[in-house]
C-alpha cells in the first residue's frame, strides 16, 4: 500500500511518514480476546458447581464467546473505517472491562452467558484493529513480519491461558478470573490512549454509502474470498484435531489426560515457528510463495496423516510429527492469507480484517463441528484437515489469479 503523499513548500511529492504503533501493544490488544476465551476453560466444572448450572450451559460459555467473536469481527471493521481506529478500539476495550465485571458477579448461568458474550464482542475489537492498523502502518513486507510477530501471540492463548486460569481459580475463585480480565481490558485502554495514534488514512470518502459499496465490493471479490476462506482452511481447519485430540490420545492410543496437555503443548510450538520462519524468509520470498508453499506442506502432512490412519498405523509419533508439519505451516499461510486479503482493497481495510476474521472462526467451527461426527475421531479428523488444505489450495490460486499484484 502507498504511503499517503504532500506537496512541500519547494514542489514535488514526498512520502508522508507512516504513524509509530508499538507492536507489543497491538500483541496485547489481540491477546485480549483469546486470552478470555481459553482462561476460563479450567474453571468451568466448579462454576457449573456453585451456579447449579448444567454442563451444557457451562458449554454455551465456550460456543457463544465464539460466536460474539466472529460476529463482532464484522460490526467492528466497518465502523473503524467509518470513525476511526482509536475511538473503535476505546468502544471495544470499554465494552470487554464492563461485560468482564458483569461475568465476575453473576449471579446465574444465564447471566454469566450472556457477560461471556459481550465480553467476546468487546474483546474481539483488538483482534480486528490490530490487523489493520499493521497493514495500515506497513508495506505488504512488513504486514507479513509484523503479523507473524502478532500470530505468535494468538496462538499462545490456547497453550498458556488455562494454566493462567487454573492457577487464578485455585487461589482467588473463578470470579477473580474475570476481575484479572478487566484489569487486563483497564491496562490496555489505558496504553491504547497514550500511545496509540490513529492511523486511518486522511481523506477520502468515508460515507456509509461509500463504506457499504466497498465492503459489498469485497463480499462479491474472487481474490478476498480466495484468500478469506482459504486462509481459514488453512489455519482454523486445525480445530478439528485439537477437538478430537483427547479422543485419539487417550480411547484410542491409550495415552494418559496429562499427556495430551503436553502432547498440545508440544504442536502449538509448531505455528510460533513456521511464523518465525515466514518473517525471516520474507524479504528473500515472494508473499505468494509463501503462502502457497506453506499450505502445501499442511496439505501433505494431512494427506499423509490420513493413510497413517486409514492404513491402522496410528501411533503417538506419528500424530505429533506430522500434526506439528501441519500446524508449522499453518503458522506460514496465517500472516500471509491475512496480509494479502486486507490488501485487495485498501480503502476498507478495517472492513476486509473484520470479515476475514469472520471467514476464519466460521471455518474453524465448521470444520470442529465435522470432525465430530461418527465413531471414528482420528479418521474425521484426518479427512476434515485434508479436505480443507485442499479447498485452500484451490480457493489460494484462484484468488492470486484475480488479485492486484502488491507493492
Amino acid at each position: 500500500m502507498n504511503a499517503p503523499m504532500k506537496e512541500p513548500a519547494a514542489g514535488g511529492l514526498v512520502e508522508e511518514p507512516r504513524p509509530r504503533v508499538p507492536l507489543w501493544l497491538l500483541a496485547s490488544l489481540t491477546f485480549s480476546a483469546t486470552l478470555a476465551m481459553h482462561i476460563f476453560v479450567p474453571a468451568l466444572p466448579q462454576v457449573a458447581q456453585d451456579l447449579s448450572a448444567s454442563v451444557g450451559a457451562m458449554q454455551l460459555t465456550i460456543s457463544l464467546y465464539i460466536l460474539g467473536l466472529a460476529v463482532g469481527q464484522l460490526i467492528y471493521g466497518p465502523i473503524a473505517d467509518r470513525f476511526g481506529r482509536r475511538p473503535t478500539l476505546i468502544a471495544g476495550l470499554s465494552l470487554y472491562i464492563m461485560a468482564g465485571i458483569a461475568a465476575a458477579m453473576a449471579p446465574s448461568a444465564h447471566a454469566l452467558i450472556a457477560a461471556r458474550l459481550f465480553q467476546a464482542m468487546g474483546g474481539c475489537v483488538g483482534m480486528v484493529l490490530s490487523r489493520a492498523i499493521i497493514r495500515d502502518t506497513s508495506s505488504p513486507q512488513d504486514s507479513v513480519r509484523s503479523l507473524a510477530l502478532v500470530n505468535l501471540f494468538i496462538t499462545a492463548g490456547p497453550a498458556v491461558a488455562p494454566l493462567i486460569g487454573s492457577a487464578v481459580m485455585s487461589t482467588a475463585g473463578w470470579r477473580f478470573i474475570f476481575v484479572l480480565l478487566a484489569l487486563f481490558g483497564v491496562m490496555n485502554i489505558m496504553f491504547t490512549v497514550w500511545l496509540l495514534p490513529e492511523t486511518r488514512r486522511a481523506g477520502g470518502d468515508n460515507s456509509v454509502t461509500t463504506l457499504a459499496r466497498n465492503y459489498r465490493s469485497l463480499l462479491t471479490s474472487p481474490a478476498f474470498l480466495g484468500y478469506a476462506i482459504g486462509g481459514g482452511c488453512a489455519t482454523t481447519s486445525m480445530y478439528a484435531f485439537i477437538g478430537a485430540a483427547p479422543f485419539i490420545f487417550i480411547n484410542e492410543l491409550g495415552r494418559s489426560a496429562y499427556e495430551v496437555g503436553i502432547y498440545l503443548a508440544i504442536l502449538v510450538t509448531g505455528i510460533w515457528i513456521g511464523s518465525i520462519v515466514v518473517s525471516r524468509l520474507i524479504m528473500r520470498v515472494p508473499i505468494r510463495s509463501l503462502l502457497i508453499g506453506g499450505n502445501l506442506v499442511s496439505l501433505v502432512a494431512a494427506l499423509v496423516f490420513l493413510g497413517v490412519v486409514a492404513s491402522g498405523h496410528l501411533t503417538v509419533s506419528w500424530v505429533v510429527g506430522l500434526m506439528f508439519l501441519f500446524l508449522f505451516g499453518a503458522g506460514f499461510a496465517a500472516p500471509t492469507a491475512l496480509t494479502q486479503a486486507v490488501s485487495v482493497n485498501p480503502k476498507v481495510v478495517g472492513s476486509a480484517s473484520g470479515l476475514y476474521g469472520f471467514a476464519q472462526m466460521s471455518v474453524g467451527a465448521l470444520c470442529a463441528g465435522l470432525a465430530g461426527v461418527g465413531s471414528h475421531p482420528a479418521l474425521a479428523a484426518a479427512l476434515v484437515l485434508g479436505g480443507a488444505t485442499i479447498v485452500a489450495q484451490i480457493a489460494f490460486m484462484i484468488a492470486q489469479r484475480n488479485a492486484p499484484k502488491l507493492r
